[in-house]
């Protein structure tokens, strides 16, 4: 039988043979009815309330900011906008080859389309900011370029495209090696790129808010946060479902093979550190971020259900003085609360 064919028998299964399918098995589920996954239709809704646009982010005081600024500071900046200016490609990328083409639910593709448009919000944020910035074209164009021109960030980078380019060629997933390297792909996506990398550039936000400075930044990294957030939930809720229908995929190999994705991150994002902090910054230098990413690590370990590595606590104090808003469990919590065009400040669990 041709692929074709595959995809065609599963949009006219009748709906017992729908109801058996798993979530990785092939095919192009059409039918939101009877909902086999409710839980990624919900998430798709508190999304929708999750609403806001670029324009909202107000960077004018950030300009004056800047100039106060001193070089190493600057320079921290440069570079990590640079960074987000490529980060949400990349993940916009994975999204649409290879997440909406092998998680077989109409439920959840239904969220990954309006995680894709998440993310083009967020392109647009770091394209303003960059725009906002960079006043001079040429540091422009070297910060969209950064992934073939500053090595820290082009580091980052070919991680990412190690551990996620290897689903590439699978068109569908047939076997159980194949189901593994869409888990790793997915696990890579979830906890190292949103949620080590992007928490990383997080904290140095943070850390420039808590000395009263770039607040325009800071708002639109609160929004970003939650999204990030809510689309990391979704692919751990995702992997929950997977290893609930195939749990056999969950093994000691797997497991090791996550540590040491992990293990690869934090050193790549701690070259990152190196490349921000140089000899240090006052509250911020590369000893207390591979604390401080040790412990995100170690979340993202223990929330896939894998045995921490580090035993690292969070060093940075400004991270839990944002304010209590939604946010009342940082890695685990329900988005019900949000509403459209959210406002407030963003905090972290005591545990973090």
């Amino acid at each position: 039988m041709t692929t074709a064919e595959n995809t065609t028998t599963a949009h006219s299964a009748d709906p017992k043979a729908a109801a058996e399918k798993n979530l990785l098995d092939p095919g192009f589920e059409l039918t939101l009815r009877p909902m086999r996954y409710p839980d990624f239709y919900e998430r798709y809704r508190d999304a929708i309330k999750n609403t806001w646009t670029v324009e909202e982010v107000d960077l004018h005081s950030d300009v004056t900011d800047l100039a106060k600024l001193s070089p190493e500071e600057q320079h921290m900046i440069g570079r990590l906008v640079a960074f987000f200016a490529t980060g949400d490609s990349i993940v916009s990328n994975n999204l649409v080859l290879t997440l909406y083409k092998h998680i077989n639910s109409p439920e959840a593709r239904l969220y990954l389309s309006r995680q894709l448009f998440e993310e083009a919000v967020h392109v647009q944020f770091y394209l303003t900011l960059l725009d906002t910035y960079l006043p001079d074209p040429d540091d422009r164009a070297a910060a969209f370029a950064a992934v073939e021109n500053i090595p820290s960030i082009r580091e980052k980078a070919e991680f990412c495209f190690r551990w996620m380019d290897s689903v590439d060629q699978l068109d569908r997933l047939e076997s159980k090696a194949d189901r593994r390297l869409f888990l790793l792909n997915l696990i890579c996506f979830a906890a190292c790129i949103e949620g080590l990398f992007f928490y990383g550039a997080f904290a140095y936000v943070y850390w420039f808010r808590s000395r009263g400075l770039l607040h325009g930044l800071a708002t639109g990294t609160n929004w970003v946060f939650r999204d990030e957030t809510m689309h990391m939930s979704f692919a751990f809720d995702v992997v929950d479902t997977v290893r609930k229908e195939e749990p056999d995929l969950f093994d000691d190999a797997l497991e090791q093979q996550v540590t040491d994705m992990l293990k690869e991150a934090v050193a790549s994002e701690l070259q990152f550190a190196q490349d921000l902090c140089g000899e240090g910054l006052p509250g911020m230098n590369t000893d207390s971020m591979r604390e401080y990413l040790e412990c995100v690590a170690d979340q993202r370990l223990q929330r896939l259900g894998f045995a921490p590595l580090y035993g690292s606590s969070n060093p940075f104090s400004f991270m839990e003085l944002q304010g209590v808003q939604e946010l009342t469990n940082f890695f685990e919590r329900r988005p019900s609360a949000y509403q459209v065009a959210v406002e407030g400040s963003v905090s972290f669990d005591d545990e973090f």
